[in-house]
Protein backbone atom coordinates (compact mmCIF):
# COMPACT_ATOMS: atom_id res chain seq x y z
CA UNK A 1 0.00 0.00 0.00
CA UNK A 2 1.51 3.34 -1.05
CA UNK A 3 1.67 6.20 1.41
CA UNK A 4 -0.52 9.11 0.50
CA UNK A 5 1.58 12.25 0.38
CA UNK A 6 -0.21 15.17 1.90
CA UNK A 7 0.48 18.39 0.04
CA UNK A 8 0.95 21.50 2.16
CA UNK A 9 -1.53 24.13 1.06
CA UNK A 10 -0.44 27.76 0.84
CA UNK A 11 -2.43 30.92 0.46
CA UNK A 12 -0.14 32.60 -2.08
CA UNK A 13 -0.60 36.38 -2.22
CA UNK A 14 1.03 38.17 -5.16
CA UNK A 15 -0.60 41.59 -5.05
CA UNK A 16 -0.15 45.10 -3.68
CA UNK A 17 -2.26 45.51 -0.54
CA UNK A 18 -2.66 47.87 2.40
CA UNK A 19 -4.45 47.35 5.71
CA UNK A 20 -4.66 44.54 8.23
CA UNK A 21 -4.45 40.85 7.43
CA UNK A 22 -5.45 38.79 10.47
CA UNK A 23 -5.79 35.01 10.41
CA UNK A 24 -7.21 33.55 13.64
CA UNK A 25 -6.99 29.97 12.34
CA UNK A 26 -3.66 28.37 11.30
CA UNK A 27 -2.79 29.05 7.67
CA UNK A 28 0.28 28.69 5.48
CA UNK A 29 0.65 32.14 3.94
CA UNK A 30 3.18 33.20 1.31
CA UNK A 31 3.41 36.86 0.32
CA UNK A 32 5.21 37.67 -2.92
CA UNK A 33 3.97 41.22 -3.57
CA UNK A 34 3.80 44.50 -1.66
CA UNK A 35 2.04 44.82 1.66
CA UNK A 36 1.68 47.72 4.11
CA UNK A 37 -0.08 47.63 7.46
CA UNK A 38 -0.47 44.91 10.07
CA UNK A 39 -0.08 41.19 9.53
CA UNK A 40 -1.10 38.56 12.11
CA UNK A 41 -1.03 34.90 11.19
CA UNK A 42 -1.09 31.55 12.94
CA UNK A 43 0.84 28.84 11.13
CA UNK A 44 3.60 29.56 8.63
CA UNK A 45 4.25 32.94 7.04
CA UNK A 46 6.71 33.10 4.17
CA UNK A 47 7.85 36.43 2.75
CA UNK A 48 9.00 35.63 -0.80
CA UNK A 49 12.17 37.00 -2.42
CA UNK A 50 10.31 39.66 -4.40
CA UNK A 51 8.09 40.78 -1.53
CA UNK A 52 8.29 44.29 -0.10
CA UNK A 53 6.60 44.46 3.30
CA UNK A 54 6.19 47.56 5.46
CA UNK A 55 4.28 46.15 8.41
CA UNK A 56 4.33 44.90 11.94
CA UNK A 57 4.21 41.12 11.77
CA UNK A 58 2.95 38.77 14.48
CA UNK A 59 3.12 35.07 13.67
CA UNK A 60 4.13 31.60 14.75
CA UNK A 61 6.71 30.53 12.18
CA UNK A 62 8.07 33.34 9.98
CA UNK A 63 10.52 32.83 7.11
CA UNK A 64 11.75 35.94 5.32
CA UNK A 65 13.43 35.96 1.91
CA UNK A 66 12.29 39.43 0.79
CA UNK A 67 12.32 42.95 2.23
CA UNK A 68 10.59 43.76 5.54
CA UNK A 69 10.44 47.03 7.47
CA UNK A 70 8.70 46.82 10.83
CA UNK A 71 8.54 44.89 14.06
CA UNK A 72 8.48 41.12 13.70
CA UNK A 73 7.21 38.97 16.57
CA UNK A 74 6.98 35.20 16.54
CA UNK A 75 5.79 32.69 19.12
CA UNK A 76 7.98 29.91 17.64
CA UNK A 77 10.70 30.84 15.16
CA UNK A 78 11.95 33.45 12.72
CA UNK A 79 14.31 32.59 9.89
CA UNK A 80 16.07 34.96 7.50
CA UNK A 81 17.28 33.39 4.26
CA UNK A 82 20.32 34.69 2.37
CA UNK A 83 18.16 37.09 0.31
CA UNK A 84 16.35 38.65 3.30
CA UNK A 85 16.57 42.39 3.92
CA UNK A 86 15.09 43.26 7.34
CA UNK A 87 14.95 46.68 9.02
CA UNK A 88 13.21 46.37 12.36
CA UNK A 89 13.18 44.68 15.72
CA UNK A 90 12.66 40.95 16.15
CA UNK A 91 11.19 39.10 19.15
CA UNK A 92 11.16 35.29 19.08
CA UNK A 93 12.19 32.17 21.04
CA UNK A 94 14.27 30.88 18.08
CA UNK A 95 16.10 32.87 15.41
CA UNK A 96 18.23 31.81 12.45
CA UNK A 97 19.96 33.94 9.86
CA UNK A 98 21.72 32.71 6.73
CA UNK A 99 24.93 34.21 5.43
CA UNK A 100 24.14 37.08 3.07
CA UNK A 101 20.97 38.21 4.85
CA UNK A 102 20.79 41.85 5.94
CA UNK A 103 19.38 42.52 9.41
CA UNK A 104 19.37 46.01 10.93
CA UNK A 105 17.55 46.13 14.24
CA UNK A 106 17.43 44.54 17.64
CA UNK A 107 16.69 40.93 18.45
CA UNK A 108 15.11 39.83 21.71
CA UNK A 109 15.11 36.11 22.37
CA UNK A 110 12.11 35.35 24.55
CA UNK A 111 11.37 32.17 26.42
CA UNK A 112 8.49 30.05 25.24
CA UNK A 113 5.61 30.49 27.70
CA UNK A 114 3.16 27.78 28.67
CA UNK A 115 -0.22 28.28 30.32
CA UNK A 116 -1.33 26.00 33.18
CA UNK A 117 -3.46 23.76 30.90
CA UNK A 118 -0.65 23.59 28.31
CA UNK A 119 1.87 22.62 31.00
CA UNK A 120 -0.49 19.99 32.44
CA UNK A 121 -0.81 18.44 28.98
CA UNK A 122 2.95 18.76 28.34
CA UNK A 123 3.82 16.99 31.62
CA UNK A 124 0.78 14.62 31.52
CA UNK A 125 -0.29 15.56 35.05
CA UNK A 126 -3.35 17.20 36.59
CA UNK A 127 -3.38 21.01 36.81
CA UNK A 128 -4.00 20.74 40.56
CA UNK A 129 -0.67 18.91 40.99
CA UNK A 130 1.17 21.73 39.18
CA UNK A 131 -0.54 24.33 41.39
CA UNK A 132 0.56 22.30 44.42
CA UNK A 133 4.18 22.36 43.16
CA UNK A 134 4.00 26.13 42.61
CA UNK A 135 2.48 26.80 46.05
CA UNK A 136 5.14 24.67 47.76
CA UNK A 137 7.92 26.54 45.92
CA UNK A 138 9.07 23.49 43.94
CA UNK A 139 8.21 24.97 40.52
CA UNK A 140 8.56 28.59 39.41
CA UNK A 141 5.60 30.35 37.80
CA UNK A 142 4.73 33.89 36.75
CA UNK A 143 1.36 35.61 37.12
CA UNK A 144 -0.15 36.96 33.91
CA UNK A 145 -3.29 38.65 35.21
CA UNK A 146 -5.08 35.87 37.10
CA UNK A 147 -3.36 33.11 35.12
CA UNK A 148 -0.16 31.22 35.89
CA UNK A 149 2.41 31.00 33.09
CA UNK A 150 5.59 28.95 32.92
CA UNK A 151 8.91 29.31 31.11
CA UNK A 152 9.26 26.10 29.08
CA UNK A 153 13.07 26.02 29.44
CA UNK A 154 12.82 26.42 33.23
CA UNK A 155 10.25 23.61 33.36
CA UNK A 156 12.46 21.31 31.27
CA UNK A 157 15.42 22.05 33.54
CA UNK A 158 13.27 21.40 36.64
CA UNK A 159 12.03 18.09 35.19
CA UNK A 160 15.61 16.99 34.40
CA UNK A 161 16.72 17.76 37.98
CA UNK A 162 13.76 15.96 39.57
CA UNK A 163 13.80 12.66 37.71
Amino acid sequence: MAKRQEETKFLDVNAAMQGSLIFSEPVNLRINGKFEGTLKAKGSLIVGEGAIITADIDGEQVIISGSVRGKIKSSRTIGLTSTANVYGDIETPQFSIEEGAIFNGRCKMVAERLSLPELAEYLSVESSKIVEWVQSGKLAAQKDGNELTFDKREVESWVAQNR
